[in-house]
């Protein structure tokens, strides 16, 4: 493994070389089964034809152009893309290149809505505790998990942490006086796969609406169909004013998008935001094939039974070692009653790669295209192992 990368990674030890559907290939020929889909990245797999061809199609054409001009690939993507959230009340988009981006236009969307309207002193965002919004200084500012604030600070002034499922604190917290906006994950990916409840969101859209807070949700990790809907809001039966996007949507090509609907969607106007890269011709081709892919019922409907599938599986070992089974879709989280670090070790020995979501929790984010074998044959390594350590 090379050693000139600096040490921001805590990284097992394996160089890979390729990869083919649920497969990755190793420098020296061993193959991995893939559960982490490059932490629900690469969510249509490795290599996948369609969008290998739309790539290179489109890189023969031209790589980029700035955003003094429009593409046409960007616009059929940015069109396709707006339809595909239109049923969370999206109506505009703003094309990115990461998570961390797309949520720091969320919350410049929200600052601005306020203040415009409002005036100063309005600008504070509300955030739950446990949740991740990215690493740059202000997302990190949203993010509500200590370890990450660490040997960062000062951070961008204005961010409230509350626990999820407290209703009578959200109440307290969302001041219509001093807030702009909540930024919630529908599920908590990076803190143990922490979905939202029902009840929960539903008050949170209410207050939100009553008070002229925007509602926006971070769906970076549990957009894109991951959780067998497109987006995993379409569960809670609420529509939002700002939803972030990334990681799933360009099937491995580095994306990011803000989208807005309804008092938010124009309230950015020329000169206020703006991404170099920001639809990018290639990552454009990209998700288009993505989008056409996955934003049909019936590979949803597909992506829902296979996480039924692994969570009945694992369900149905009976082992004293599993305490609790969360997520939905393919969006998966296992505590277990060891540590978890150990046993991604031994999955990578064993030619399993998953992933972790805090010092107990396994976490699964398989390609969609897993097969049911695939599933099988994974979850059967990863019983042995958990028996063993």
């Amino acid at each position: 493994m090379s050693d000139v990368f600096m040490n921001t990674y805590h990284r097992l030890p394996v160089t890979f070389t390729k990869g083919e559907g649920s497969w990755l290939f190793d420098v020296q020929g061993k193959k991995y089964l893939d559960f982490t889909a490059g932490i629900a990245v690469n969510c249509l797999g490795h290599a996948y034809p369609p969008l290998v061809n739309a790539i290179a199609e489109q890189a023969g054409k031209f790589n980029h152009v700035c955003n003094y001009y429009q593409s046409d690939v960007s616009a059929a993507f940015a069109e396709k893309l707006v339809a595909a959230c239109a049923p969370a009340g999206m109506k505009k988009v703003f094309l990115a290149n990461s998570g961390a981006e797309a949520n720091e236009g969320a919350c410049k969307i929200a600052r601005k809505y306020s203040l415009r309207k409002y005036g100063p002193g309005r600008h504070r965002i509300v955030t739950l505790k446990g949740s991740f919004h990215g690493r740059t200084i202000t997302t990190l500012s949203a993010t509500g998990q200590d370890k990450f604030h660490k040997d960062f600070g000062p951070f961008t002034e204005g961010f409230l942490f509350i626990e999820g499922g407290g209703i009578a604190t959200l109440d307290r917290t969302l001041d219509k006086f001093s807030v702009a906006g909540l930024l919630i994950e529908a599920i908590q990916g990076e803190s143990g796969i922490i979905p939202q409840t029902r009840e929960y969101i539903a008050e949170a859209a209410r207050l939100c609406a009553e008070r002229d807070i925007l509602l926006m949700f971070d769906e970076i990790q549990c957009g894109i169909g991951r959780t067998g809907s497109f987006l995993a809001l379409e569960y809670y039966k609420v529509k939002a004013d700002i939803v972030t996007l990334a990681k799933g949507l360009c099937g491995g090509v580095p994306a990011g998008a803000v989208l807005a609907g309804g008092k938010a969607a124009d309230v950015l106007e020329s000169g206020d935001h703006g991404s170099t890269f920001g639809g990018n011709p290639l990552a454009a081709a990209a998700g288009l094939v993505v989008l056409d892919t996955v934003d049909r019922p019936e590979f949803l409907k597909e992506i829902g039974r296979k996480g039924e599938k692994m969570r009945a599986l694992i369900k149905g070992w009976n082992s004293p070692k599993v305490r609790e089974i969360r997520g939905r879709g393919l969006m998966i989280g296992v505590d277990i009653t060891g540590e978890a670090w150990p046993v991604l070790e031994a999955a990578l020995e064993k030619g399993l790669l998953i992933l972790s979501a805090g010092a107990n929790t396994l976490r699964f984010l398989p390609p969609y295209f897993i097969s049911d074998s695939e599933i099988e044959q994974g979850l059967e390594i990863l019983r042995g192992i958990i028996e063993a350590v």
